[in-house]
């Protein structure tokens, strides 16, 4: 009869404990459904000693990559300060996929520059993968006959390689994830950035399984004006940027859309605002700006980066207003590009830059900018113009030779009625630039708030070691254009 008693009360515990073990795991199923919460409940696997931070900007990456995994983004780009788990959340998000999403068959591919970080990588990836925790939840055999640190295979035809930057030739994923393709100690050489950027151009665009659903998801930190992150943007492919700075630059607030629709806007609100304060606290923010200078600070956190020599401007010179006052005189100057746009280039940018001038102050008021075809260029030349109206002076350049005279004239000609001054540009571009260094360091220059403000910034701030300068030379021009129209003469703005 004991025998009975003991025998029925070890069944009913035996069941107690079955249904808790389910409720357990429903519970955990279902907070996994997200990204976020799964690298909560699976964060002790492989970093069992270190406490999970977990902010605003953890979750803005989490919902970027799932955005990915739905299919709503194919080319992802997110330029981080380090100490953003980027190599971590990259190990998550395929556990993810391949387990609480149900996608065991996505085929990985994993790079980047260091080949023991990425092979370190794909280590912590199988080892969550093969964890008693998530077989239990995601039963996911890997295969014996392919089970190596730098590729192993999962038997729903999923597999992860991890292959070093310098290596990409050959393989294939559903997911390209690129994880700092640059070396601090390597992106200021022009000889071995500029490998990294063809390797990218040529070597990561098209690794993609299948061209309209594979993606790329490139995470890292900014390290100079021409990497990866810079070409990936300018060869407007369709990359969806998420940029964070570590102290929140109001002018460069991120948003993000998809399918046109806004889906992320960083919810900071002050100047200089921490991004991961719970993580990164004022105090070591002061540590690391003393600790890296101003130019690797700029760059890898700031993820804005800037040469370590130039500086004929700087942002702080420039007050960005809402309008003009009445009564200002306007000149809209432009540079020509000397190339066209040809496929794998980079070429200069055809700019008309539009300026005011008003009670001592230069407005720069508007920037057309682009890569036009010299039959554009002539078209949009028209069109700015009509839209400026007659009351604004139009200054083009005469480039030397038969070629710039006839070029200048044909220009002219097309602009018959407005008020046209043609100058052929004589000297040094820094020199000619120097009146507006000038002006703006002594703070009369403003600049009217627009799209256009980034992109002048950065390569004004840049001058004279960017690799364009476009804007600059219509910037200098139309101020030197205007000084001479007023009280300003060159002699006294330089």
């Amino acid at each position: 009869m004991m025998r009975l008693i003991r025998a029925e009360r070890a069944r009913r515990q035996a069941e107690a404990e079955r249904q808790r073990v389910t409720l357990d795991a429903e519970r955990i199923r279902a907070r996994c459904q997200t990204l976020a919460g799964f690298i909560e409940e699976f964060w002790p696997i492989l970093e069992p000693k270190k406490e999970l931070k977990f902010g605003w900007a953890l979750l803005a990456m989490c919902k970027h990559l799932t955005a990915v995994s739905d299919g709503l983004i194919q080319f992802l780009l997110m330029t981080v300060p380090p100490g953003m788990m980027k190599s971590l959340l990259l190990v998550f998000w395929t556990a993810w996929e391949w387990g609480p999403l149900g996608r065991p068959d996505i085929q990985v591919l994993a790079t980047s520059y260091s080949q023991p970080n990425v092979l370190r990588d794909n280590v912590k990836l199988r080892r969550l993968i093969e964890s008693e925790k998530f077989q239990t939840l995601w039963p996911l055999a890997l295969r014996d006959d392919q089970n190596a640190k730098g590729k192993f295979e999962n038997t729903g035809s999923g597999f992860s390689e991890a292959r070093p930057f310098s290596s990409m030739t050959g393989g294939r994923g559903d997911r390209v994830k690129v994880d700092d393709p640059h070396s601090t100690e390597t992106a200021e050489s022009e000889t071995e950035r500029g490998t990294t950027v063809r390797i990218f151009r040529e070597g990561i665009t098209d690794r993609l399984n299948d061209s309209a659903t594979s993606a790329i998801v490139i995470i890292m930190q900014r390290l100079h004006e021409q990497d990866v992150a810079a070409v990936a943007l300018e060869l407007d492919i369709g990359f969806v940027h998420l940029n964070f700075p570590m102290e929140f630059d109001p002018e460069r607030a991120c948003r993000t859309y998809v399918n046109g629709e806004l889906f992320f806007e960083d919810p900071r609100t002050e100047e200089g605002e921490l991004l991961f304060p719970e993580r990164f606290p004022a105090t070591e923010i002061e540590r690391l700006k003393r600790a890296k200078g101003s130019y690797a600070y700029s760059g890898q956190y700031q993820q804005r980066p800037t040469p370590r020599t130039g500086g004929m401007f700087q942002r702080g010179d420039f007050e960005i207003v809402d309008a003009v006052p009445a009564g200002a005189v306007r000149c809209r100057a432009w540079d020509f590009a000397a190339t066209q746009p040809k496929p794998g280039k980079q070429p200069d940018w055809t700019v008309g830059l539009k300026m005011a001038y008003a009670a001592g102050i230069f407005y720069v008021e508007d920037v057309r900018r682009d890569r036009w075809s010299p039959g554009d260029v002539e078209k949009n030349l028209k069109a700015t113009a009509s839209q400026d109206g007659l009351g604004i002076r139009i200054r083009i350049p005469e480039d030397p030779g038969a070629a710039g005279k006839s070029d200048a004239a044909t220009k002219v000609k097309l602009l018959a009625g407005y008020d046209v001054i043609v100058v052929r540009p004589t000297g040094e571009k820094a020199v000619r630039a120097k009146p507006a260094s000038a002006q703006a360091e002594a703070g009369n220059v403003r600049l009217v708030r627009g799209t256009w403000n980034g992109t002048f910034l950065d390569e004004v701030c840049s001058f004279p070691n960017a690799q364009h300068d476009d804007q600059v030379d219509a910037f200098a021009d139309a101020l030197n254009e205007l000084a001479l129209g007023s009280t300003y003469t060159l002699d006294n703005v330089a």
